[in-house]
């Protein structure tokens, strides 16, 4: 039934101009603004077309999950970027990270992930796939 249609995912932060700025200005993703007051909302535009609606909530719970993943090409590079433009990578217990914060998976998954956080807490990923 909805297998034709446009599907796109959404989440909330609790600071729409910091989330702005950094998804903007720090990862360098493509940000459209609609809508005035309290019914103002990002929408973030992805590689291939695909869009990220953020909207801001006042009791807002970060994810403890990974909300988005950003494949790369070199993760040690874009890590490396990551961390010049001020962001700082998650260390989970139980994962075994490398110096400079990457784990290496393998098994069918991709070939290492790094995590870090929005200015709301959600995490996010860089990976790169075997």
């Amino acid at each position: 039934m909805l297998g034709q249609s446009q599907a796109f995912s959404g989440f909330s932060v609790d600071d729409l101009d910091a989330a702005r700025r950094f998804y903007g200005e720090v990862l360098g993703l493509e940000v459209a603004e609609t809508g005035e007051g309290e019914m103002r909302m990002l929408t973030l535009r992805l590689g291939g077309g695909a869009s990220v609606f953020v909207y801001p909530k006042e009791q807002h719970t970060a994810a403890t999950f990974t909300i988005l993943n950003f494949p790369v090409d070199d993760i040690e590079a874009a890590v490396a970027e990551l961390e010049r433009r001020g962001v700082t990578l998650v260390r989970y217990p139980g994962f075994d990270h490398d110096d400079k914060g990457i784990v290496r998976v393998g098994n069918g998954g991709p070939a290492a992930i790094a995590w870090f956080t929005d200015p709301a807490g959600n995490v996010l990923a860089v990976l790169q796939e075997n």
